[in-house]
């Protein structure tokens, strides 16, 4: 048989979107996500514009659960889909469970699900038993009061009183996601304030936090000119912006 050399390959594509990158910080990853979490992330998406990447912020509609609440993590990924069947499911969120990481952001992507609650009370309280610093549920969220109880960071899309039994199943877990435009591996760093969440690739999540600390201390220096008196053109000639 004669193979046809024009036939489609897909060896870069799954290169790309496919590989999870495994690169080491040159830090722990707690301190890593600490120093996040003393940045917002306006000043961490500004990087990301630096380096051409322009789609890494979370839809809109995802949102603290709390206006204060500010968090980064390591991104531990789950993907559900609309199912009404049960079989099968506790199985794999007990295995899920057990396999999330210490400083992990749990990120549950439900797709266009708008009738179940993904996270609750009991899903809460195990993360935190794991060691995970926050969620990010491209879903819904139920027994809020019980959750706010827990003092967990929590960025979701909305509430309702379903419970997911019945309704959504567990497809897969610590896989490639996408939510809205953004590309999430397991292994990038999550980042979310008031503002929302931003996705920051593994391999230059080191480098986009140092970038992200030198704006933060650059807007304190402007701070400074604006009450000196600076004009508007000397700040940008001195390397500020608006």
């Amino acid at each position: 048989m004669i193979m046809d050399n024009n036939l489609m390959k897909l060896e870069k594509l799954i290169e790309k979107l496919d590989r999870i990158d495994g690169i080491e910080f040159p830090i722990s990853d707690q301190e890593l996500c600490e120093r996040y979490e003393n940045l917002y992330t306006g000043a961490v998406n500004d990087v990301l514009r630096e380096a051409t990447l322009m789609d890494q912020a979370l839809p809109i509609t995802i949102l603290p659960l709390q206006f204060e609440m500010r968090a980064a993590g390591i991104a531990f990924t789950i993907r559900s889909n609309p199912d009404p069947t049960v079989k099968g499911e506790m199985d794999i969120r007990a295995q899920m469970l057990d396999d999330m990481p210490k400083n992990c952001c749990v990120v549950w992507d439900a797709g266009n699900e708008d009738e179940a609650a993904h996270w609750g009370e009991v899903m809460t309280a195990s993360a935190i038993a794991r060691g995970a610093r926050c969620a990010v549920v491209n879903g819904g969220l139920r027994d809020t009061i019980q959750v706010l109880k827990q003092d967990f960071p929590i960025f979701y899309r909305y509430r309702s009183s379903n419970g997911s039994l019945g309704r959504t199943k567990i497809t897969g877990y610590n896989i490639p996601v996408r939510i809205g435009k953004v590309y999430i591996k397991p292994g990038d760093v999550i980042f979310g304030d008031v503002d929302g969440v931003v996705a920051i690739p593994r391999s230059i999540a080191y480098d986009v936090l140092l970038r992200a600390e030198a704006i933060k201390q650059q807007e304190r220096e402007m701070r400074t000119w604006v009450h000196e008196g600076f004009s508007a053109q000397e700040m940008v000639k001195n390397g500020g912006y608006f």
